[in-house]
C-alpha cells in the first residue's frame, strides 16, 4: 500500500470573512478555507461561534499538524487540507482518478465516454494538470458501483 504524506501547515490566520482561515502549507501553497460548516455543527466549536475575537486567536499547532484556539479547541491539518481541496474543486486526486480508471479497466477513451468528457480532459485530470471537479469525482464514484 502506498504511503501517504500527511499535510502540514506553516502558518495560519483568521481570514477576512467570518469563519475562514488563511493557511500557508509546507511547500508554499496557500489556501483560504471556510470552516463555518464545522464550527456551526460541532459543539466543541461553540465558543468560536460566539466570539470573533477568540476565532482570530487561531495559531498553528505543534509540528503544523493542526490549528489551535485553546487547549480544548483545535482542528487537524488533514481536515483543513480536505476542505481546501473540496472548496477549490479538487475533490479527487489525480492518483485516485488514475486508480479508478485502472480498476475499471478503462482506457482513456473508454473513461472519457463513460464520464461524457473528451479524452484530452481525462488525460489532464489523470496527469494532475487540471483539478478534478466535484461532479466528475462523483460520477467516477458512481461508476465504481456499476
Amino acid at each position: 500500500m502506498p504511503t501517504r504524506t500527511l499535510p502540514r501547515l506553516d502558518a495560519v490566520s483568521a481570514g477576512d470573512k467570518p469563519f475562514t482561515l488563511s493557511i500557508r502549507w509546507r511547500g508554499g501553497q496557500e489556501s483560504l478555507v471556510d470552516v463555518s460548516g464545522l464550527v456551526k455543527t460541532f459543539c466543541v466549536y461553540e465558543p468560536l461561534r460566539h466570539s470573533a475575537e477568540l476565532f482570530r486567536k487561531v495559531r498553528a499547532g505543534e509540528h503544523g499538524a493542526d490549528v489551535v484556539w485553546t487547549d480544548e479547541i483545535d482542528m487537524s491539518a488533514d481536515t483543513l487540507w480536505r476542505l481546501a481541496q473540496e472548496q477549490s474543486g479538487a475533490t479527487m486526486t489525480s492518483d485516485a482518478f488514475r486508480l479508478w480508471r485502472e480498476r475499471k479497466a478503462y482506457t482513456l477513451d473508454t473513461a472519457a465516454r463513460a464520464l461524457g468528457l473528451s479524452r484530452r480532459m481525462v488525460a489532464y485530470y489523470e496527469q494532475g494538470e487540471k483539478p478534478i471537479p466535484r461532479v466528475v469525482a462523483l460520477a467516477a464514484r458512481a461508476l465504481e458501483l456499476t
